[in-house]
């Protein structure tokens, strides 16, 4: 009955009615409508999206409402009836985002890529190429064109702006009454994943757009700028906030308190910071009349943010740990232990007096469940690349030439790859420069830190194309590795050179090496007969030789025979007869 109570409402009671109603989107596609004045569900719409619903957004006239979902659809629900008014595809891919025109007559879509829809026609308007990843925030920035010389038709000449998942950029688009520009006009660059994003819309020609960016990593960046056409390079923060603990009470080093969320004020001078834990979020108003680039808060959150139980409500019992035990949180990946109570030893005697136990205690048998991690080790003994991850962060952050020539020495491509992609991205740029040090020495250490910068390149490119400031970073590098390529080419022939020298003297050397055939006379006979005579003779037991030299054993034998009685008649000179000689022996 609750819808056909509400139609009998007069148009405003409806409106403000469905002020308090807050629209949830679930996992499984349903979207929820909760009533924040009774504290109670109001009603459920079913029956649009097959998959998660990511967005959803209220019209301007509150009884319509628009959600995107992972199937790839746009449903437009009339909250009255509870029931669709109209479905169709958004995206090739899932559409993460919405956001409504000022004037209610067009939206915004995106997945990927951003699209535009006429809500008369649900017709595409105007494409824009969107980001690399899926799109976690879109709003318009202005309600009028800063041209006001053309008549307005409620959307042309409209800024918008747009923020993705993994993405250090905030762009920032233009919407023509032409087709032609799909590109965005100018961007934002942040330190880190935009979380959450507010701004103050811009509403005259000179009045510029202030823009607060909430990034993962805890910071606030606040930008002030006139939207005025194009704008090349990346706009920088004009400051940026981040909130400390003030570091005493026996802790002597603050702690960063991150940032959750950040909204501009009525005024557009104030903003609304939360800071702190999610389970209890503290809402602080500041004030921003200081121009300095950084700001840091220092703020005591320790006594508020400590959860308190009421022991009577509860059945689970809290254990006793020492003062002076650490205990470690998942955090950086490869930092884990097992926690282990100190007097778990002491218990274990005492369950052991208990006469009549046969049966273990709870506490035993969880002692038993504690791996012993010095006992597993990885095969090769090398740490795993997670480990190595957190080694090199560690030795970049404190400049240990140990742990650094520990990891960078590696030579396994695979290892080299999976640290490279598993390291946080804020450790890119001192590793490139760790590199670019090592590279200027021994040839050695340079060839392997080319596999390193090889990762790099490959794995962080889109971060590195993203920094404003990329080419002072890299100069050094770009240098050595022009100088070292200009003599590329001399060496190369340098090398042949040396390789034709180094094979001919290997060859003549093969040559040098060969044992010659020993040609010196085993023994020599005297005698003082004529040459003539002992030629004439030398000739004949050379026939007799050489004739019998294919003959059978039985010959062989009989003409050595008679080749020695020849040599004992003859006895003559023996500077011609080395081949006898040898053939006898």
């Amino acid at each position: 009955d609750g819808p056909q109570r509400k139609k009998r409402k007069s148009e405003f009671g409806e409106v403000d009615k469905q002020l308090d109603i807050l629209a949830i989107g679930t996992a499984v596609g349903s979207i929820l409508l909760y009533s924040t004045v009774k504290g109670e569900l109001q009603s459920k719409l079913d029956g649009g999206h097959d998959s998660r619903v990511n967005c959803v957004r209220w019209h301007q006239d509150s009884c319509c409402l628009y959600s995107c979902s992972d199937d790839k659809h746009i449903v437009e629900w009339n909250t009255q009836t509870c029931k669709v008014k109209c479905k169709w595809k958004g995206d090739n891919s899932s559409v993460t985002c919405l956001c409504i025109s000022p004037d209610g007559k067009m939206l915004l879509s995106a997945g990927r890529t951003i699209k535009l829809w006429d809500l008369e026609t649900k017709e595409v308007y105007r494409h824009f190429t969107g980001h690399a990843t899926s799109v976690s925030s879109l709003m318009f920035t202005t309600v009028k064109p800063m041209n006001e010389s053309k008549p307005f038709d409620g959307i042309t000449g409209l800024y918008f702006l747009s923020g993705a998942i993994h993405d250090r950029l905030l762009s920032v688009w233009y919407i023509r009454s032409d087709r032609k520009e799909k590109n965005a006009v100018m961007s934002f660059t942040v330190t880190d994943e935009p979380t959450f994003v507010d701004l103050t819309v811009s509403e005259v020609k000179e009045e510029p757009v202030k823009l607060a960016v909430v990034c993962r990593d805890g910071q606030l960046h606040l930008f002030e700028h006139i939207l005025n056409g194009y704008c090349k390079k990346p706009l920088t923060p004009n400051s940026t906030i981040q909130i400390a603990t003030p570091g005493n009470d026996g802790d002597s080093t603050p702690k960063p308190v991150p940032i959750l969320a950040a909204a501009f004020c009525k005024d557009k001078q104030s903003l609304l910071l939360v800071y702190g834990n999610t389970l209890q979020p503290i809402i602080e108003k500041v004030s921003l009349t200081t121009t300095e680039s950084h700001i840091c808060l220092v703020r005591d959150i320790q006594k508020v943010l400590s959860l308190k139980t009421d022991a009577a409500l509860t059945k689970v019992k809290t254990p006793v740990v020492n003062s002076d035990t650490k205990v470690l949180v998942p955090g950086i990946p490869g930092h884990s232990t097992a926690v282990k109570t100190p007097a778990s030893g002491k218990e274990k005697k005492k369950s052991k007096r208990k006469p009549g136990e046969t049966e273990e205690s709870i506490e035993e048998r969880l002692g038993a469940l504690d791996i012993d991690v010095s006992k597993v080790k990885t095969p090769g003994g090398l740490p795993q690349t997670d480990s190595f991850a957190v080694l090199l962060v560690q030795g970049l952050e404190s400049n240990d030439a140990e742990i650094l020539n520990k990891v960078l020495n590696t030579k396994k491509d695979n290892i080299v790859k999976n640290t490279v992609a598993r390291m946080p991205i804020h450790a890119v740029i001192p590793l490139l420069h760790e590199l670019t040090k090592r590279l200027q020495g021994n040839p050695y250490s340079a060839s392997l830190m080319v596999r390193w910068l090889k990762s790099v390149f490959t794995l962080h490119a889109s971060y590195l194309s993203t920094l404003p400031d990329l080419i002072p970073q890299l100069g050094m590098l770009y240098q050595l590795m022009e100088s070292r390529v200009k003599t590329l080419q001399k060496l190369s022939r340098l090398h042949g050179r040396l390789f034709i020298l180094v094979t001919q003297v290997a060859a003549s050397q093969r040559v040098q090496d060969v044992p010659e055939v020993n040609q010196t006379a085993k023994l020599v006979y005297e005698d003082d007969s004529s040459e003539e005579e002992g030629s004439d003779d030398e000739m004949i037991a050379d026939k007799d030789s050489d004739e019998n030299w294919d003959e059978d054993e039985e010959k062989e034998e009989q003409s050595d025979e008679q080749d020695m009685t020849v040599e004992k008649e003859i006895n003559g000179d023996s500077d011609l007869e080395p081949e006898n000689e040898s053939e006898e022996e």
